[in-house]
């Protein structure tokens, strides 16, 4: 037979919140990071064909 389970605590709640918030942060900083690198030509992790870029 199913049984309720108990109710989370808010503090729990937001202390799970809080660190899924930071992964994100975290994410976008990296992804901007690459991005800025790649636009100023200086990244050496990324690897891509800069001959069949177009210019528009």
């Amino acid at each position: 037979m199913a049984v309720p389970k108990k109710r989370t605590s808010i503090s729990k709640k937001r202390i799970r919140k809080h660190i899924r918030k930071r992964k994100g942060y975290g994410a976008a900083l990296k992804a901007l990071s690459l991005a800025k690198s790649l636009s100023t030509g200086n990244s050496k992790s990324f690897l891509y064909d800069k001959k069949n870029q177009r210019l528009e």
